[in-house]
């Protein structure tokens, strides 16, 4: 189980990416929101759309949930 994060801040397409904890690109503190301890990145970013509809996997540590 993983610890995930999105951010709360939108990339310059929308998108608000999903992060690991363990991740170089997670974002400060203030600037993500807790998503829970998942398995998967694609559960992880299923929670983040409940929040943020254009959520996406972040392309370093959840590459296989990135979309271009």
């Amino acid at each position: 189980m993983e610890t995930y994060y999105v951010n709360k801040k939108a990339q310059s397409n929308g998108d608000h990416e999903v992060h690991t904890s363990d991740c170089e690109y997670l974002p400060n503190t203030e600037n993500r929101l807790y998503l829970g301890r998942f398995s998967n990145c694609t559960d992880a970013v299923k929670e983040a759309k409940k929040t943020y509809s254009k959520s996406n996997g972040c392309k370093t540590c959840s590459n296989e949930c990135h979309t271009s």
